[in-house]
C-alpha cells in the first residue's frame, strides 16, 4: 500500500488508459452507465477510459478480476445493488465483499416498477394484493434473475404483505416483459430503462414503484409504500477500486465522478434511460453497502434464495 501511494505521488494520475469492469453484458443499463460515466471524466483526464464487460455469476467474476488488480485506480469497477447481497447468495465467494474494495461513489439511483398488461384487471397494488390474499399462490411474478433488484423486490413485498406469490425468474428482464405481453404471468417487476418503452406505447401499465416516495420519472404511478407502509427498495449503482487505494486517490477519483455526474449531458442522457444521478462520497457509499446488507440479509435467508 505505501508503494502504491509513493507511485501515485510521483506520477500525475491518470497518465495512461483507465479499465472500468461491468459486470454484464454490453448495453444494458450497467453498460450505459458506464460508458455515459466513462466518457466525462475520459475528457477530464485527457486519457481514454475503457470499458470491459466481464459477465458471469451475477457480478461475481468481475469482481474477483478487480480485486487481484493494483491498487493504482488504473482498474475499477463499476457495481449493482447485488454487490451487497452477493454474500448470501454465493456463499463461496472468492473475496471479502466489505475488505476487498475500496468504495469511491454512489453513481445513481433508479426505481424497480411493478407492472401488469395495460388490458390487466389489477388497477391498484391494492388489488394484486386483494387477490393474492384471495387465492394463496396463483399468481406470479416475473423477475431478471435469483438475487436480482428486481426478484428482491418481489420477495420484499412478498415478506411485508405476507402473501404467496411465486416468483418466476428469467434470464434478463427483457424475456420477462415477453412473458406478461403474452399473458404468461400476471405480473412482473423490471427496472426502469427495460420497462419505459412497452408503457409510453401502451402495452403495459406501472402499477406502483418501489421507491420510498413516488419517481420524477413516473410522477402519477404510486409508491407501494403508500399501500403498504415501510416498503423502500430501489436499483443503485457503484464506481468501487481494490482494496489499499491511497487516501488521496480516492478522493480525487470521487471528486472527479462527482464532477462528472453533475454535468447537464450526463444528466441528460442518464434522464432518458430512468436514472437519477447521485455522486457520493466513498464514506456514504460504504455505509449504503453496509446498509443493503444487513437489509436483505434476512429476507434472502427466510426465502431460501441461493444462486447455486
Amino acid at each position: 500500500m505505501l508503494a502504491s501511494g509513493a507511485v501515485w505521488a510521483e506520477t500525475p494520475f491518470p497518465s495512461r488508459a483507465v479499465h472500468i469492469f461491468v459486470p454484464y453484458a454490453a448495453g444494458g443499463g450497467v453498460d450505459i452507465l458506464a460508458r455515459t460515466l466513462g466518457d466525462a471524466v475520459s475528457r477530464k483526464w485527457g486519457q481514454p477510459v475503457v470499458v470491459e464487460n466481464r459477465p458471469g455469476a451475477g457480478g461475481v467474476v468481475a469482481s474477483q478480476a478487480l480485486v487481484t488488480s493494483a491498487p493504482d485506480g488504473y482498474t475499477l469497477i463499476l457495481v449493482a445493488s447485488g454487490h451487497a447481497t452477493n454474500p448470501f447468495l454465493y456463499p463461496n465467494i472468492p473475496y471479502d465483499t466489505f475488505r476487498d474494495f475500496t468504495p469511491i461513489s454512489l453513481l445513481a439511483t433508479s426505481p424497480n416498477i411493478l407492472l401488469v398488461r395495460a388490458d390487466s384487471p389489477f388497477k391498484s397494488l391494492a388489488d394484486v394484493l386483494s387477490a393474492a390474499r384471495a387465492k394463496p399462490g396463483s399468481l406470479s411474478f416475473g423477475h431478471a434473475g435469483t438475487g436480482t433488484s428486481t426478484h428482491l423486490a418481489g420477495e420484499l413485498l412478498k415478506s411485508l404483505a405476507k402473501v404467496d406469490i411465486k416468483a418466476i425468474p428469467y434470464k434478463g428482464g427483457a424475456p420477462a416483459i415477453n412473458d406478461l405481453l403474452s399473458g404468461q404471468i400476471a405480473l412482473s417487476f423490471n427496472n426502469a430503462p427495460e420497462a419505459l418503452g412497452q408503457l409510453q406505447a401502451g402495452a403495459l401499465r406501472a402499477i406502483a414503484v418501489t421507491t420510498a416516495s413516488r419517481s420524477s420519472l413516473l410522477p402519477d404511478v404510486p409508491a407501494i409504500s403508500e399501500t403498504l407502509p415501510g416498503y423502500a427498495t430501489e436499483v443503485w449503482w457503484a464506481l468501487l477500486g481494490p482494496r489499499g487505494m491511497p487516501p488521496e486517490l480516492v478522493a480525487k477519483l470521487s471528486a472527479d465522478v462527482v464532477a462528472a455526474l453533475n454535468t447537464d449531458a450526463v444528466k441528460e442522457r442518464l434522464a432518458k434511460f430512468g436514472d437519477s444521478p447521485v455522486g457520493s462520497t466513498p464514506r456514504q457509499l460504504d455505509a449504503k453497502i453496509h446498509a443493503d446488507y444487513e437489509k436483505w440479509g434476512p429476507i434472502i435467508k427466510a426465502a431460501g434464495i441461493t444462486a447455486d
